[in-house]
């Protein structure tokens, strides 16, 4: 009850085979599950006793050249984006280095200027000010950008600005995986007792997933452009199994 109801092949072959009766009585009982939707797969057409009982039920009758295992394939993934978990979270979120990046902190912090000096160097922007998140696999989280600030920039003494129409088409991306949050912070505010050396990378939960997060100070005279994109680089090199801070303390040892 209350599913998409798909009828590929054997479902069909088998309908041919039975009685009008037990025709009539089987579509009725599938009626009464209250389906969204019925789908015939391989351009089979649909027996009239099923076109007219989902015409009187106002069933939506579909039909599709597919094989009904590429239909419930496709059916999964879209499925699952619909009711996937999703957040509302504030900050950057931009395609750097082909690692969707989140740049979040507190507010006047230059987190849109970081972002326009980054697309300025070749960088890709999804979403500013607010991003919706979305995890649409176990262990995928898909940022996207709300349709109302799509393409949209807001930097403090310029204004609003149309990032695509500036900058052009290769300057925005639709969605990207988030895999890096950088956050910004006051010099003056980071603890004390945080160590220069990170021993252990750092952690922020985002619907279920531990996603890596880079602490960066905010000084006047500080390249925050340049230090993410090396944040970036490193993580990259992390992923691929590369530690440079195991290696340099295996080397201080030795």
């Amino acid at each position: 009850p209350g599913r998409i109801q798909v009828f590929g092949r054997q479902e069909i072959e088998y309908f041919a085979r039975i009685s009008d009766d037990h025709k009539r009585h089987q579509i009725q009982k599938l009626i009464a599950g209250d389906p969204p939707a019925i789908i015939v797969a391989e351009s089979f057409k649909p027996h009239p006793i099923l076109s007219s009982a989902c015409d009187v039920a106002n069933v939506p009758l579909l039909s599709t050249p597919l094989s009904a295992a590429e239909i419930i394939d496709f059916l999964r993934v879209y499925i699952n984006k619909w009711l996937a978990p999703t957040t509302m979270m504030h900050g950057v979120f931009m395609d750097v280095l082909g690692m969707g990046v989140l740049i979040s902190g507190e507010s006047g912090l230059g987190k849109s200027e970081l972002g326009l000096e980054l697309i300025s160097r070749g960088h890709g922007l999804v979403a500013d000010d607010v991003v919706e998140f979305s995890r649409v696999a176990p262990n995928y989280i898909e940022g996207r950008c709300p349709e109302l600030i799509r393409n949209l920039m807001e930097v403090r003494g310029v204004g609003l600005l149309d990032i695509r129409a500036i900058f052009g088409e290769t300057a925005v991306r639709r969605k990207m995986r988030l895999k890096i949050i950088v956050h910004l912070v006051r010099r003056a505010s980071l603890e004390l007792q945080q160590e220069r050396l990170a021993h252990e990378p750092q952690f922020q939960e985002v619907l279920g997933l531990s996603i890596r997060k880079v602490f960066l100070p905010v000084a006047a005279g500080r390249n925050l452009a340049v230090l993410l994109e090396a944040a970036v680089r490193n993580t990259i090199l992390e992923l691929r199994g590369i530690n440079t801070l195991n290696e340099f303390m295996i080397r201080q040892q030795k």
